[in-house]
């Protein structure tokens, strides 16, 4: 089976980086994948992407060596499924809130008998190699979101579940939760708090840790701490700052920084 390079990183103790995928076409998202990311994330829960788009940006990261991930828009078995089918190497799953979500999301992700995913891996079989029955368990990485106050408050009972590789911290909704504003970088000390006690019980229990940042110096920063895996920025974003840093050169002489404020 193909190798998953994100497990191969980890192993070597580094950390991913990783691109945020929301615009709905194969050629951005090939365009992003020739990039040199390690990983890139197709983001199926915010945006405008359905399933069928997800499949050709799939194709299209498969011409490079970038690990292909998927966040998918919810718990739900049929979606994890058909996510996995299509080749994805990785899936993060939002609003993991107990350990019965953590344990549906390791059962739905895995083959029998760790779990009870329905076999058909239709383009994963080309993706993945000719055994990728007998691998998928050991090389598919499952991601739990923690970003609610009922996580936090269950953070152990999910992160002790076994078959649970990660897990992956939406800052946003962590502050929403917290009644905080909802940003990715610049966070209120309850919410910094709050993420470095989710680092330190992932790590705890074993399992690698991921989050979502939206400028690099942060990202950088909280891979000091010892995060595995940071999201930086996205394609939309990275292509409306590079069109604004271009256009306030032109017209002001190279005054004006790109925001960096708004959703993914």
């Amino acid at each position: 089976m193909r190798e998953n390079r994100l497990r191969s990183l980890w192993a070597e103790g580094k950390a991913a980086v990783n691109g945020w995928l929301a615009i709905p076409n194969s050629f951005s998202a090939e365009t992003m994948a020739h990039q040199g990311w390690d990983t890139l994330t197709i983001d199926l829960q915010h945006g405008v992407v359905d399933y069928a788009a997800m499949v050709g940006m799939l194709q299209a990261i498969s011409t490079t060596p970038t690990v292909p991930v998927v966040r998918v828009p919810w718990l739900e078995a049929g979606i994890l499924m058909k996510t996995l089918d299509a080749g994805a190497y990785g899936v993060i799953c939002p609003m993991i809130n107990s350990r019965q979500d953590a344990q549906n999301l390791v059962a739905w992700t895995h083959y029998a008998p760790r779990g009870t995913r329905s076999f058909g891996p239709v383009r994963a079989l080309l993706y993945g190699g000719p055994d990728y029955a007998e691998k998928a368990n050991d090389t598919i990485v499952t991601f739990a979101m923690i970003e609610t106050a009922q996580a936090l408050d269950h953070l152990d009972d999910i992160l002790s579940v076994e078959g649970l590789d990660a897990i992956y911290i939406g800052p946003s909704d962590l502050s929403l939760a917290l009644g905080c504003k909802p940003v990715f970088d610049d966070v209120e000390p309850l919410v910094a708090q709050a993420i470095d006690h989710i680092l330190a019980r992932a790590k705890a229990h074993g399992l690698r840790a991921g989050i979502h940042n939206g400028r690099t110096d942060v990202a950088l920063g909280r891979i000091a701490k010892g995060f595995d895996f940071v999201t930086v920025s996205s394609d939309a974003r990275l292509m409306a700052a590079g069109a604004q840093e271009t256009l306030a050169r032109m017209r002001a002489g190279g005054a004006g920084a790109p925001d960096q404020s708004g959703g993914y």
